[in-house]
């Protein structure tokens, strides 16, 4: 099955057209269009060697070894500037072809593969992903949270070309993650910065056995990301006791909100522990009950019922989540 659907470049994240239309500053507003981790990991001290010099080999390596430590892999991990500085650099890895895209998906796979001159087709069954030159799913899935088997997608792996397999959320899911042992074929994309709660830290990693390791090295440059971001990211990515705790909250906080949008009459979708999809009678009305109250959530172009929230961060945010869905949402 082929997916009809339109192809902009939607994100969550745009406070800025919601505060245009419903008033407010930023203080005011509970943003939930997104699926960044809303209590960041704590920031540690900078040096002031970090934003003075350009990165040292050394500190790349430093930052790539903690990342396979996290990650639980020893296979060559390349830094970005964020995921999406990864999915920029996939569509370079080989001639320009024909790719599918499982979808509904994160659509910058779609857009940055056509921006770079591939034939994209989006499919709705990992089975009608195979032949293709160049394969995309997103494990779990953002914005349904459908997920698959690690086993699943290294037999995809032997029907496609290439294999790209994005775990921005799977910090939270363990058992899905590839990374341990990527097919050759097969590129893993890791996000820092939604786990961890600093999305403007704007630090990915791409996993991959050597030869295509060493292709996205190019294509990042030498400098791929700042000083600071690489201190930051060396003690959040070795602090064990800090992930399990998150982990717990997460997974936690997900069901709190669960609870509240099943008493409003919405049904779970999917979602992983930093977002949740939910049906509706009608997203666009639920959405703008919600930003009535300053708000903020996700809809989608090709979904008239889907709304997706993340999760609220402090007790009173939470608080204030709870008393709008008290007042009746649809």
């Amino acid at each position: 099955m082929t997916l009809t659907r339109k192809t902009g470049r939607d994100h969550g994240g745009n406070l800025d057209a919601a505060m245009a239309r419903f008033g407010g500053e930023v203080r005011d507003w509970i943003d939930l269009s997104t699926g960044i981790n809303p209590l960041p990991y704590p920031v540690p001290d900078i040096t002031s060697d970090a934003w003075a010099v350009l990165p040292r080999k050394s500190d790349m390596a430093a930052l790539t070894q903690a990342a396979q430590r996290a990650y639980g892999t020893k296979h060559p991990t390349v830094a970005f500037a964020g995921a999406q500085g990864a999915i920029q650099a996939v569509p370079f890895l080989r001639p320009a072809g024909r790719a599918r895209v499982l979808a509904p998906t994160y659509n910058e796979h779609a857009a940055a593969l056509r921006m770079a001159g591939w034939e994209v087709t989006e499919v709705s069954e990992t089975g009608n992903l195979a032949g293709a030159d160049l394969a995309v799913v997103v494990n779990p899935n953002n914005p349904d949270g459908n997920s698959y088997a690690p086993d699943q997608l290294r037999d995809l792996a032997t029907r496609v070309g290439l294999l790209i397999v994005d775990e921005s959320f799977a910090d939270t899911e363990s058992n899905l993650t590839l990374a341990q042992d990527p097919a050759p074929n097969m590129v893993i994309l890791r996000s820092f910065g939604k786990f961890y709660g600093l999305a403007g830290l704007r630090l990915g990693f791409a996993i991959a056995q050597p030869d295509l390791a060493d292709k996205l090295r190019e294509i990042a440059g030498p400098w791929p990301v700042s000083g600071p971001a690489i201190q930051i990211a060396c003690k959040a990515l070795d602090d064990r006791d800090w992930q399990e705790t998150t982990i717990t909250r997460l997974q936690r906080d997900a069901q709190r909100l669960d609870q509240m949008a099943k008493r409003a009459g919405w049904r779970l979708v999917g979602g992983t522990p930093l977002f949740r999809t939910y049906e509706t009678s009608d997203a666009q009305v639920a959405q703008d009950a919600l930003a009535r109250a300053h708000i903020w959530s996700r809809i989608f172009p090709y979904s008239p019922t889907w709304i997706r929230l993340g999760l609220a961060g402090a007790e009173p945010e939470w608080q204030r989540m709870q008393e709008v869905f008290q007042n009746g949402l649809r």
